[in-house]
């Protein structure tokens, strides 16, 4: 059902696809022009811009950008598979974030979306913004991409070049998540009162620690939070015993699993035809605690830190350097033809759009433009 919750000019609509019965904000007087719960159409010459939320979050994240995006943009934000209010299916981890990617091309598909469109992506939902670039450049207008998962997925990797530290990818996917995190969403705690708590972790890694949050808006983006299927099959999927360190490696569902460089492979994007590469703009904060080159989510930082015991040392399996293979493959985008621009927010973590909302709508107004 569409949320009757949302801020006054946003709209809570659903649209039934041949994959997922996908719930979404929406903003702009296009989406207006329709009936409330049901889509809109973008045939009025007004740019669609889509915003995909990243993991463990929803569509709640991008409600203040949709409501200070001008009316002259239609504003879409979809709940992801297993995420805020659409459906929940099991997640084939085996194909990367095709599932979700495939759940995306047939929301645009269902929604008319004929125009090529500006796509947002924030960290997971960076990942699928590229996966869905590389499928299909002549939909994507501009891309922005928020503290996005580095192409080569997230964690097991020692270098630029996405090098696995094990040939079977130990140290990534479903087994390495924090379980008391996990309960916490299975349970749907709303307290802040262990560390792995999901108000604590809002707080402290979502986004920078020094953040104030309105009271009213903490709440929304901790019920996006909790509104993520857990299990085997979705958040954060399913393990497998690793005899390499730590343990434990990708298992075949879920989303962790998803997003394990053993599966997620995202460099294709440099191989887009120079003439279709959409132009690129990577907005980051600086101080980024769960995508950057020593993620505190990344199990060789933890074992650096003496955290998790026998790490095998740094030259065996370093922390990710997040941030420098993601800058090295836009590098070599826009050596092959392509265009992009690194933009840095100062005192920032995981969430510009919700920690520095002006800013991130200046930038944003930019690419419009």
């Amino acid at each position: 059902m569409p949320r009757d919750d949302t801020l006054a000019g946003v709209d809570s609509r659903i649209a039934d696809t041949d994959r997922l019965r996908t719930h979404f904000l929406e903003s702009g007087e296009s989406g207006r022009t329709a009936d409330r719960g049901q889509p809109g159409r973008a045939d009025d010459g007004r740019e669609t811009v889509v915003f995909l939320h990243g993991n463990v979050s929803s569509s709640r994240f991008f409600e203040d950008v949709l409501v200070d995006l001008p009316d002259r943009h239609r504003a879409i934000a979809p709940d992801l598979r297993g995420y805020g209010d659409s459906e929940t299916k099991p997640v084939d981890a085996t194909n990367g974030l095709g599932d979700f990617e495939g759940d995306l091309h047939a929301f645009v598909e269902a929604l008319d979306l004929e125009r090529p469109f500006v796509l947002v992506g924030w960290s997971n939902g960076g990942g699928i913004a590229m996966r869905y670039a590389i499928d299909h450049p002549e939909a994507v207008a501009a891309l922005v991409l928020v503290n996005p998962l580095s192409p080569y997925g997230f964690g097991g990797t020692k270098d630029v070049h996405g090098t696995p530290c094990f040939d079977d990818y130990a140290g990534s996917g479903g087994g390495t998540a924090n379980w008391e995190f996990v309960s916490g969403l299975e349970h749907r705690v709303r307290d802040g009162a262990t560390e792995a708590s999901p108000r604590k972790i809002l707080r402290t890694y979502y986004v920078d620690p020094t953040h104030d949050f309105d009271e009213d808006r903490e709440e929304s983006y901790l019920t996006g939070m909790l509104d993520t299927a857990t299990g085997d099959e979705n958040y954060p999927g399913s393990t497998t015993e690793s005899d390499n360190w730590p343990g434990t490696a990708p298992g075949e569902t879920g989303v962790n699993n998803a997003i394990s460089p053993k599966y997620c492979t995202l460099e294709e994007i440099i191989d887009i035809d120079s003439d279709r590469k959409p132009p690129i703009t990577w907005i980051r904060g600086d101080s980024d605690q769960i995508v950057s080159n020593a993620s505190l989510f990344d199990v060789a930082t933890l074992g650096r830190m003496g955290h998790l015991p026998d790490w095998p040392g740094e030259d065996v399996f370093p922390p990710q350097p997040m941030v420098d293979q993601t800058r090295a493959i836009l590098e070599t985008y826009a050596d092959r033809g392509g265009e992009y621009e690194e933009i840095v927010f100062g005192n920032t973590g995981h969430a510009p759009h919700v920690e520095v909302p002006g800013e991130f709508r200046e930038r944003l107004a930019e690419v419009l433009e």
